[in-house]
Parts: structure tokens; sequence; C-alpha cells
């Protein structure tokens, strides 16, 4: 193909590029290519030893290299700021459209082709995500109302997935998914904001759960 072709020859001819080389024959500029032309096809995020294996780099090369690409896309050197960011998330790397451009992007996307959560599904998935693993039962328990139909979007949506079942009742216990963090641009669950605190404990849940299923 094309695009191996060209990563081959410019790993081959990195001699000629005033780039100062580094291992596995590729010039850093070379390198910055490649790992741009990676994640353009990716559609969801790579992990930065699966981009180094892909580039035949050592892990730690590949990791500064994203970093250098994410502040040139943010303008951090000297270049404008681009309409899109390359960001760490849901344990990988990949391009998301700048925040400061969401407005314009919402405007193109056509109505109906991203439906959005309820305010509903949101509630639900906060206390599942700062109380996971948790029954659904002891999610009504905070909310108040059934949320057997909430919890299916969730799970077709793809944000949240079954945790195995609560040893105490048997129930089945959900939490967030891989692809919750990706949606929400989150490395890891400790990136979530301090709202736990004021979610009760689920060990105060036990009494009031059977009564709103």
């Amino acid at each position: 193909m094309t695009t191996t072709d060209g990563l081959t020859q410019a790993g081959q001819s990195s001699s000629e590029v005033t780039t100062e080389g580094i291992s596995g024959g590729l010039s850093e500029e070379n390198a910055l290519g490649a790992l741009e032309a990676v994640l353009m096809v990716a559609d969801q995020p790579v992990p930065a030893a699966d981009l180094a294996a892909a580039l035949g780099l050592p892990t730690p090369t590949v990791e500064g290299l994203l970093r250098d690409l994410a502040d040139e896309y943010a303008g951090l050197q000297g270049g404008r700021h681009h309409g899109f960011e390359l960001r760490e998330a849901g344990g990988g790397w990949r391009f998301y459209s700048a925040p400061a451009f969401a407005e314009v992007v919402g405007a193109f996307v056509l109505e109906g082709q991203t439906a959005r959560l309820t305010q509903a599904a949101l509630e639900t998935l906060a206390i599942i995500a700062y109380r996971q693993p948790i029954t659904r039962g002891r999610v009504s328990a905070v909310r108040g109302v059934n949320v057997d139909g909430v919890v299916r979007t969730l799970l077709s949506r793809g944000l949240i997935e079954e945790a195995g079942q609560d040893p105490d009742g048997g129930a089945m216990l959900y939490r967030t998914s891989s692809t919750f963090l990706e949606r929400f641009g989150l490395r890891s669950l400790e990136d979530l904001p301090p709202l736990a605190p004021y979610l009760p404990e689920v060990e105060d849940l036990a009494d009031v759960e059977g009564g709103v299923r």
C-alpha cells in the first residue's frame, strides 16, 4: 500500500532529513508524521505502547512525541491553535475536535445523528460512576425512581457494563466502561471531579434498595 511504502521509504531515506534521527530508522520528523497517519485512522484511543510497536520505537520516545504533537496543536509552540486536539483519554491517544469550536461542530452534525443523553440518564450515569460497582436497586434508591429503562439505555450506548453479581443479594452490579472514559475525555476514574462525598455510601442504601425496584 502507498502508506506502507511511504513509511518504508521515509525510513530508508532518513539520512537525507535534516532532523536528528531516532532509533528504528525513522527520523523525528517522519516519526511525527507516522504517528499522525496512524491516529488519523484510529476509531478509538490507541495506547502509546501500541503506537510504539507500530513505529518500531521505544514507548517513552513515542510518549514524548505525542506530547510534542499535543502541544503543537494547542498552539503552545508558537503556532496557531488548531481546530482539533490530541488528547490522552480512555487509556490511549486520539484526535478530538477542540472544545472552543464545539458549537460550530454541533451545528454541523445533523439532528438525530448523535442522540444526547437525557437528564435522567446523566444522573444515573453519574451515580454509577461515583459509586461503582453498584446495583440498579441502589441507584434507584439514590434517585428515588425506577432506573431499569435508563440502565438499559446506558448499556446499549456502551457507557456502562456488567461487573458481576452482588455477593449479598445476587443482583447484577454495574460499572462504567472504557467508552465512558473516552467520551468524557478522562484518563481514569481518578480524573472525575470530587462529587462523591455528596452521595450516600452504598452500604447506607441496602435497607431501602428493595422498596424502589
